[in-house]
């Protein structure tokens, strides 16, 4: 999408503990970044994450939320460059290759995060804040001045909704009259209609139009999922935001784990994963290459 560079991705198979470590086979030798907010280094208009020698692996919030919504929680992700491949713009091809090959569940407890009291963080009109629930859940709303997206908002209940049926096909967005000022600042130069939506001075210039009527909420829920899965587990909480965006979330995320009593490790064996199936956030994936 922002390098506009031709890359190969595999997701391998890895053992209960290791979490989602990806790993640039580009690089003599091979340099692996933890997908953990700590290794978080850029979050212009996509999550980016990097090591201290300077190594980055950019736009990883879109397979990040499909591990999370197929229940994968240990995973290989070896690339040959430094961004992730954008595909369709959504998490749907990731979810479908992960189906392909499919998951296998390990033997080693369900370890979540339970939210203890709300956090909250907040720039002008923007806020997203996280608070105790009995599962996950994710209210999403957002509001731009451009009448065919105007004010959206989606629902997620881990307990009612379907992440691949719902969120995983919600294409990226942007306004045909950002794509320079993204052109100029080094962003978006892979970007097509074939993986993004783009709405014009007349609607939206896609063939085909929209895939949900509140695709562009839908794909900023899946970004804060995406987002929020590098506490590097699932939580037991209900996420509100309002116009967020990938730095907010990773406020939230930090503002959240730094306090201590905020939030405790819990084991839920027979915990609701957000995909609304059994949990499996210890599962791997047996392979898949994009």
């Amino acid at each position: 999408m922002h390098t506009n560079a031709r890359v190969s991705m595999t997701l391998l198979p890895a053992e209960s503990g290791t979490g989602i470590i990806f790993r640039r086979t580009d690089l003599a030798p091979c340099v692996e970044v933890p997908a953990t907010r700590e290794h978080v280094v850029d979050a212009r208009l996509c999550t980016t994450i990097g090591n201290e020698e300077g190594i980055t692996v950019s736009t990883i919030e879109h397979l990040m939320a499909a591990l999370y919504g197929c229940g994968v929680g240990n995973v290989i992700v070896e690339l040959d460059g430094s961004e992730v491949p954008i595909m369709d713009g959504s998490s749907a091809p990731f979810v479908f290759l992960i189906e392909c090959a499919g998951v296998i569940e390990l033997d080693a407890p369900c370890r979540v995060i339970k939210v203890l009291k709300e956090v909250i963080v907040s720039k002008g009109d923007r806020w997203v804040s996280i608070s105790p629930y009995d599962h996950f859940a994710l209210e999403c709303e957002i509001s731009f001045q451009n009448t065919v997206i105007g004010t959206q908002r989606f629902d997620f209940d881990s307990r009612q909704s379907s992440f691949e049926k719902e969120l995983s096909r919600a294409r990226t967005f942007c306004l045909e009259s950002d794509v320079k000022k993204m052109h100029a600042a080094g962003l978006a130069l892979g970007g097509t209609l074939e993986n993004a939506v783009v709405i014009g001075d007349d609607g939206i210039l896609n063939h085909g139009g929209l895939r949900y009527d509140t695709e562009f909420a839908r794909h900023k829920a899946l970004d804060c999922i995406g987002d929020l899965s590098l506490a590097g587990a699932p939580f037991v909480a209900i996420v509100k935001s309002h116009c967020s965006g990938h730095a907010i979330n990773h406020e939230l995320l930090n503002a959240l784990l730094d306090d201590d009593e905020a939030w405790e490790w819990t084991c839920m064996g027979d915990l609701d994963r957000i995909s609304n199936q059994p949990s499996a956030e210890y599962n791997s994936v047996v392979a898949a290459t994009a």
